[in-house]
């Protein structure tokens, strides 16, 4: 590995990327046109560290050990979901700020450790759920801050998209998504939807579901889930998450007191209605909007952090732990066929 002059760069800064899959190397491809500092990588297979050695000004190691000489500032954990804490770790250990992907982990073990480091450390630290950068759910999250719907009584989130299509240049069957000893599921893939339905809502404190592997997919994980939450304020929630649409779904639909609010990922829009107006109202996406500009608006953001400490993480990992808890909790609701009381709640 030949050390990179940062005379050429923006910053000064060193992002040590672990996991070059499909969203490391978008990350990698993002800090690049960011100028946001010098990049190193690593990934367990060799095909992956020489496709993304063909990058420019991108040098990868053999080993996540060998990064530290390097001394990165920052680290972005894109491994697989079982390694995301013993990742973040091992960065928090020497001192990198932290940007972690969703889900935070498959599992509790450790994250009570990890967020006691960042904090003893003061590290800054951002789990990337990218839905909270896209401009139809900044637009939902405007709309309720002013209170245009009054109180909320009921928030529906759902998500579906057919798993071969995904990826549709590899194998679904060997991804992380399908594979329980990867840490797969629908349930902590599409996490977004119990993280933002929190962002939007509220707090959770309780959980109920029922998920199962119920398709022909080939997968050891379940691949739908429905889940019913009660709020901090007492509404009431839906998520419902799968892998089986062929047709792809994302959206939400939020009624209050006083009016309703739907966005619709596919068709670009936030409708809002208005009881004392008696009439909906039509927001769309920004002229030419693109998906990766959520992923540039959520680098953006973690570098804001890095670069101002007055600056405070949309979601940190404390907050990650919160809709990680939740995530959690509606599996152990669906396999022991109760409602799940969470201890996270805010």
């Amino acid at each position: 590995m030949a050390a990179e002059s940062s005379e050429d760069r923006h910053s000064d800064m060193r992002f040590f990327v672990i996991g070059c899959g499909s969203i490391g190397k978008r990350h990698i491809r993002n800090l690049l046109s960011l100028e946001a500092g010098a990049v190193l990588a690593y990934d367990p297979l060799e095909s992956c560290r020489r496709e993304i050695r063909e990058m420019p000004q991108v040098e990868t190691v053999d080993s996540i050990d060998d990064a530290w000489a390097w001394k990165p500032d920052s680290v972005l954990v894109c491994s697989p979901n079982i390694y995301h804490i013993e990742h973040a770790l091992r960065a928090a250990e020497h001192d990198c700020r932290l940007f972690i992907e969703k889900p935070l982990s498959h599992q509790m073990e450790g994250v009570d450790r990890l967020i006691r480091l960042i904090r003893e450390k003061k590290l800054a630290s951002l789990v990337g759920c990218n839905m909270r950068f896209h401009p139809g759910l900044k637009k939902v999250k405007e709309l309720l801050e002013k209170g245009a719907i009054g109180a909320i009584v009921s928030a529906r989130a759902e998500f579906g998209q057919y798993l071969p299509d995904w990826r549709p240049n590899s194998d679904y069957r060997r991804s992380y998504s399908a594979r329980r000893d990867l840490g797969g599921g629908i349930v902590l893939d599409a996490i977004h939807e119990i993280d933002y339905i929190r962002w939007l809502a509220g707090g959770v404190k309780t959980v109920s579901c029922m998920m199962d592997k119920v398709s022909r997919l080939e997968m050891d994980v379940e691949d739908a889930a429905s889940m019913v939450l009660r709020f901090e304020n007492g509404a009431i929630g839906e998520v419902h998450v799968d892998c089986i649409q062929r047709a792809y779904k994302r959206a939400c639909r939020i009624i209050g007191e006083e009016g309703s609010i739907e966005w619709d990922y596919s068709k670009g829009e936030v409708l809002w209605y208005s009881a004392e107006n008696r009439e909906w109202k039509r927001f769309i996406n920004p002229d030419g909007w693109q998906v990766n500009d959520m992923y540039l608006d959520e680098l953006r953001h973690f570098l804001q952090c890095l670069s101002d400490p007055a600056v405070q993480p949309v979601q940190d990992a404390a907050e990650g732990a919160r809709a990680l808890e939740i995530a959690l909790a509606a599996k152990q609701s669906s396999l022991q066929s109760l409602h799940i009381h969470l201890e996270r709640h805010d």
